[in-house]
């Protein structure tokens, strides 16, 4: 086993890493950006580097740096995550000729999978069939045309090396498509440091479902049955659960078998991920992701197995110490991601800043995969995940049940999260009856109403801040609110900012922190209210910044690539 290992990443995941290496006796080496030099991993890690740097370019994905540390530290391998490193070739390659061992599978494994045409390739030579699509890279919006008007809209762009859901865009309509084409390149340069694209038939009501796979180096594969994923925004999953409940046993079974293959057709070793897609009895490969998923804790709690050490044991040479006789499922667990986003009534907008309180819920079948304590900062610059809830049930509703006790128990302040919608979600009558699919947040879910409340009102002139009290009345305690100065608050909170202006004014603000990638408006344009007017980056993902009225743009205040604040106006229209 491993004397030292340095995890490349940060955040849940990081520290995720860090507590299985330290039940196995490992030391651990974090690496921190400027903006993390008092983060949650790097606290908790044995040592700890500075990469410099704020975005991801400058610090996580630097790829000489993060080498010189590994060399200075002596480790003897180094974790990716996911995300940033986790799915890159050339970085695995790089790591393996400076002699350290890279936890994961092997360069050319990525490449093939990495690159969605190959693994699409790679998925069809070994008999497992895709979603129809183009495996050519994009070069031009016509070519999107052409495949939307030869295969039926909508259809979906999807970046080539990546997953996620990022840099994935549904076109619609011949008139979306090179704005769409524009905004998924960016999206894939900016969170994979390639822009490459191509397309697939976009199914209009399929259930999302994952394959877990495990692959030592000595030739042995299991398959730790499934998840379903289904319960989406922006392409990017909110719920996730093990198993896939109400498919027919050999479906499952057959879709274990082609995960299997999937892995042997790339010489696959260490965890990984082949992914589905199910829709009135059929199926489709989707991808493979060659790395750990987000996702990963609800398999551990069904099946009772460390995936994390698993990965560390593989990448040490062992062999798998059981077979695909030995995996039991046993009852059924849910997975909620705590994002740092308002819900917005399904607008989903990043939230960045400081959370000033946060107590997560415990209890007999309650797991919390945290990346932040009380105090920390959720930034602008990276993915808004702050963590992980995870219930485990002897059924599919208790499960449900158990986990919305304990999304009701979780007290977080400072930012907004998507835990309002979690809840609505797990409350549904379509979500409980398994009738919801990846479009069913988007497309069906009600979230009127369901938003972050600012806590903060005027009174008399004066912005006071919302508090929760406890007041005792005859010896029987109360729960209170009461408005407060912002003197008597612990922090200012990070909430979003005062100057937000009001709806229908003409005064175009961003609802939050990030980074102007593109202005779509000129003064003396005529616009729409609902026209979008600047396209904004937070938290690795593209906002469109919309007109609130009709009228004519009279000042554009904002340029690509200037960073503003929640509340700032970038564009009057009169």
């Amino acid at each position: 086993m491993f004397g030292k290992v340095l995890i490349a990443n940060r955040g849940e995941i990081a520290v995720r890493v860090i507590r299985a290496c330290r039940e196995l006796g490992i030391k651990t080496v974090a690496v921190y950006s400027e903006l993390d030099a008092e983060a949650l991993h790097t606290r908790l890690a044995d040592e700890a580097f500075a990469l410099g740097g704020e975005s991801a370019a400058e610090s996580y994905l630097n790829t000489e740096k993060m080498l010189e540390i590994a060399a200075d530290a002596k480790v003897d391998a180094i974790h990716p995550g996911y995300g940033f490193f986790s799915e890159n070739a050339d970085f695995a390659r790089a790591v393996d000729e400076a002699g350290i061992k890279f936890i994961g599978p092997p360069p050319e494994a990525i490449e093939v999978m990495g690159d969605k045409i190959s693994a699409r390739a790679a998925a069809e030579k070994m008999g497992v069939n895709g979603v129809p699509g183009d495996t050519n890279f994009l070069t031009s919006a016509d070519e999107v045309v052409a495949f939307g008007n030869d295969h039926g809209w909508p259809v979906a762009i999807k970046a080539a090396f990546g997953g996620g859901g990022r840099g994935m865009k549904v076109v619609n309509s011949a008139d979306e498509a090179e704005d769409a084409l524009e905004s998924a390149q960016r999206e894939s340069q900016a969170y994979f440091g390639r822009d490459e694209c191509y397309l697939e038939r976009y199914l209009q009501n399929p259930r999302h479902i994952e394959i877990q796979v495990l692959f030592d180096e000595h030739g042995n594969g299991v398959y730790l049955g499934q998840r379903d994923c289904s319960a989406q925004r922006r392409h990017q999953k909110l719920v996730e659960e093990a198993p896939a409940a109400e498919i027919p046993a050999e479906i499952l079974t057959k879709m274990g078998e082609d995960a299997i293959a999937v892995g042997q057709g790339c010489n696959y070793t260490n965890a990984g991920t082949v992914e589905f897609l199910y829709e009135d009895g059929d199926y489709f490969y989707l991808e493979m992701n060659t790395r750990l998923q987000v996702e990963h804790p609800v398999t551990e709690i069904v099946c009772g197995i460390d995936l994390v050490e698993q990965q560390l044991r593989s990448a040490a040479g062992d062999k798998l110490s059981f077979t695909q006789e030995d995996v039991k499922i046993t009852g059924h667990a849910i997975e909620i991601r705590i994002n740092a986003e308002d819900p917005a009534e399904g607008a989903f907008l990043p939230s960045p800043g400081t959370i000033t309180k946060i107590v997560p819920p415990s209890g007999f079948g309650t797991r919390w995969d945290g990346g932040y304590e009380s105090g920390d900062t959720v930034s602008q610059f990276y993915d808004n995940l702050v963590g992980k809830l995870i219930c485990w049930g002897d059924t599919r509703q208790a499960a449900i049940d158990r986990t919305l006790r304990a999304l009701k128990e979780f007290v977080i302040e400072g930012i907004a999260t998507t835990i309002p919608a979690d809840i609505a979600i797990l409350e549904h009558s379509d979500f409980q009856a398994l009738t919801h699919s990846t479009k069913w947040v988007e497309n069906t879910l009600d979230l009127t109403g369901v938003k972050y409340s600012p806590d903060e009102t005027v009174v008399d002139g004066e912005t006071k801040y919302r508090r929760t009290v406890t007041v005792e009345v005859d010896g029987q305690a109360f729960n209170a609110t009461v408005w407060v100065p912002e003197s008597d608050m612990p922090t200012k909170s990070g909430k979003k900012s005062k100057k937000r202006s009001a709806a229908g004014n003409g005064q175009i603000a961003v609802p939050m922190q990030g980074t102007v990638v593109k202005v779509l408006v000129a003064e003396g344009d005529t616009v729409s209210a609902g026209d979008s007017v600047v396209v904004l980056e937070a938290m690795k993902m593209e906002n469109n910044i919309e007109a609130d009225v009709d009228g004519t743009v009279k000042e554009v205040k904002v340029s690509a690539g200037d960073s503003v604040s929640g509340g700032d106006i970038v564009v009057v229209i009169e």
